[in-house]
């Protein structure tokens, strides 16, 4: 078997704040990084791979039960794997399927085995675990797999969250087993696939503790902080963090899930999370909205109607470098999927771009300074 190929290298802190590379058979992956997320395997919006990579985006996030249901993982492993069949080069992360069986609460029975619920394409009956999570993974081939795990909403009932955390642990424990079994067969599409576990314990502080304690024990490839963003307040969100985060090891990736707003990705940085992602960026660029330095403006209000400038000055995004305020708001108005596209690249290189400051910032030593001026900056208004 080929040497394993991963390293975290934690190269430089300034308080909780960490500046780091991850190294992977997909390439390396300078943190902080917010991660691009492409559902079934391309970003909503006609965003292709080659977009992708000229906005400066270093990893690709799909989505497990997504590309379960359709088209499938057994075709997407016949067809060499989700890299070659998407055309992408660098790291990919796919998440487990456990948030998907979390908005699909209507529809599931949650059992020690795993969970059954209905397909949101054909009503289908599908039954997913740990071992069935993994398989999915392996399919497909990503870089990083995300364990299978339950997200509660918050606020949940402590008597119910302990026992769901405790049934995460059990579930992540057989994830490490059949991760381990999948990456010795002789026709694993990436026999280097990393595991990531993930801390649940909605915003009860001890119980997030204690999980974190029992995971950091078990020497994964990473670990992220999930089930936030699910009904918390950001301040309550920020508390758990700071609770919870110094359990994790500092010697390998953290990573916040579905988070967040660019406000919400420089609180994160400051107290120690390396990997973020969110559909705010391409969600919002659909409807129109677009993030800039100054706050998000929304090219949909009649005073862009003549505005030739572009969406921000000195962006170096396609729309801004080819396209004014008053064309795009055009686009979207008429319908055309050419604004849609448009936008969600000007929010993925500006998110691309933060990130991109915040790892400077970390390396000169003046992230606070950096931070302090970004949150202004942002609450000035277009």
């Amino acid at each position: 078997m080929a040497e394993r190929v991963y390293k975290y290298r934690l190269l430089k802190t300034e308080g909780r704040a960490k500046r780091a590379q991850v190294e992977t058979v997909h390439g390396t992956i300078q943190t902080p990084v917010f991660m691009n997320v492409g559902t079934a395997g391309a970003i909503k919006g006609a965003v292709s791979a080659e977009d992708l990579r000229q906005i400066g985006t270093q990893v690709e996030l799909s989505n497990t039960y997504h590309l379960h249901v359709r088209t499938g993982d057994a075709v997407i492993k016949e067809l060499g794997g989700l890299h070659k069949f998407m055309d992408w080069d660098r790291p990919i992360l796919t998440d487990s399927g456990g948030f998907q069986v979390f908005s699909l609460a209507g529809l599931r029975r949650i059992k020690e085995e795993g969970v059954t619920f209905h397909s949101h394409v054909d009503g289908r009956i599908i039954f997913m675990g740990p071992e069935q999570s993994m398989q999915i993974q392996s399919n497909l081939g990503s870089t990083i797999a995300m364990a299978f795990d339950e997200c509660v909403e918050n606020p949940s009932p402590r008597e119910y969250v302990q026992p769901s955390v405790d049934r995460t642990t059990r579930w992540l424990e057989r994830c490490q087993t059949e991760m381990a079994r999948l990456n010795s067969l002789p026709d694993t599409v990436n026999p280097q696939q990393l595991l990531f576990g993930i801390n649940q314990g909605g915003t009860y502080a001890d119980i997030r503790i204690a999980h974190a304690k029992t995971i950091a024990d078990m020497d994964l490839d990473g670990y992220a902080v999930g089930g936030l963003a699910v009904g918390e307040s950001h301040e309550e969100m920020y508390h758990i963090l700071e609770e919870t985060v110094p359990y994790l090891p500092q010697d390998k990736p953290t990573y916040l899930m579905g988070v967040g707003t660019p406000a919400n990705i420089l609180e994160g940085v400051e107290r120690g999370i390396d990997f973020f992602d969110c559909v705010y960026p391409t969600r919002n660029g659909r409807h129109g909205h677009a993030y800039t330095s100054f706050g998000k403006m929304n090219l949909l209000n009649a005073r862009y109607e003549k505005d030739m400038r572009p969406i921000e000055e000195g962006c170096d995004c396609p729309a801004c470098r080819h396209f004014s305020r008053a064309y795009v708001r055009h686009l979207l108005k008429a319908g055309e999927m050419l604004g849609m596209r448009l936008m969600v690249l000007h929010n993925l290189r500006f998110y691309n771009r933060l990130m991109e400051e915040i790892r400077d910032a970390l390396d000169q030593g003046r992230f606070a300074a950096y931070k302090a001026d970004k949150l202004y900056q942002m609450s000035q208004g277009v």
